[in-house]
């Protein structure tokens, strides 16, 4: 019994040690989004490619061993690419119209949406908590986005393409949520990697945004944003998600918009005036309480 809670100690201790390394890492993201200096879809672009090309072996590996995967399975795991894909198009697109702070403050708004495609689709129910929540984040998101479309047209166009992004971001959580059940960790990765890639590779096409003729910088950070941002990054918290509850995890993963804003502020030189801090205090808050909700249904 002692060695069984020994083990299961150490298993907890590795999980937290990879959600904390996991939240860290992808707290730097827009920041060296910003320093790429390329246009948003492209650097979405190189950061997902990198990574289906790093984990290609890995993933052929597994599926010589896991067989034959299901027509169903594979077309659900390719729409949570092609969300995937248009959130992380949207979302980085943002990042570098109106910087680091209020695009992903707005992205971070995914639990909402999740929360709401969950009663319309799995017919769910939620909680008054759930709708206050819902409230709180919405006002908080109106008076960010009010703000900075009052200060810049481009900032609150960036703005509202983190929002955006939010709303693609559940829409992944939602089709992901099916698909996981009869996909393991590393098939389902790959696979929305590659989704992701042929959406955002069509809309760079369509948009006509040029692939190379970039600085050296700017390669060395696409190459930072596949492999230890998508790579590593994330396949750190997925570890955690495997090993700790989603109380657990939930509130920790909204650490990750507070570290970049404080790594923006001090790097970047961002400021938030008062009322964006106030708006981002709402959204936060209000996506937290309906993570809890959503956790106690």
């Amino acid at each position: 019994m002692i060695t069984a809670f020994r083990l299961r100690f150490r298993s907890n201790v590795k999980a937290y040690l990879a959600l904390g390394i996991g939240v860290v890492i992808i707290g730097w993201s827009p920041l060296f989004i910003r320093w790429a200096n390329a246009p948003g879809v492209v650097t979405a672009f190189y950061r997902v490619v990198i990574a289906v090309l790093v984990l290609g072996v890995p993933f052929l590996r597994k599926r010589r061993k896991s067989g034959h995967m299901a027509s169903s399975t594979l077309c659900l795991a390719i729409i949570s690419g092609i969300c995937f894909g248009l959130d992380l198009g949207l979302w980085t697109t943002g990042v570098t119209m109106s910087g680091v702070t209020t695009p992903t403050l707005l992205a971070n708004t995914a639990p909402v949406w999740v929360g709401l495609g969950a009663m319309l689709l799995f017919r769910e129910r939620l909680r008054i908590g759930f709708w206050v929540g819902l409230a709180l984040a919405m006002v908080g998101a109106a008076l960010i986005i009010g703000v900075d479309r009052w200060s810049s047209v481009v900032g609150g166009t960036g703005s509202m393409y983190g929002l955006m992004a939010g709303i693609f971001y559940g829409c992944f959580f939602l089709s992901g949520q099916k698909v996981r059940e009869n996909l393991d960790t590393l098939s389902f990765f790959w696979i929305v990697g590659a989704g992701a890639a042929c959406i955002l590779g069509v809309t760079m096409l369509v948009l006509r945004q040029p692939l190379f003729g970039y600085e050296i910088s700017t390669y060395l950070n696409f190459l930072y944003l596949g492999v230890i941002i998508q790579v590593g990054g994330w396949l750190a918290i997925t570890y955690a998600l495997g090993r700790l509850s989603a109380a657990t995890v939930a509130p920790m993963m909204l650490a990750q918009p507070v570290i970049s804003a404080v790594l923006a502020h001090f790097l970047l030189g961002e400021r938030l005036g008062l009322w964006q801090s106030l708006g981002g205090v709402a959204v936060l808050l209000g996506v937290l309480l309906v993570q809890f909700q959503r956790i106690r249904v």
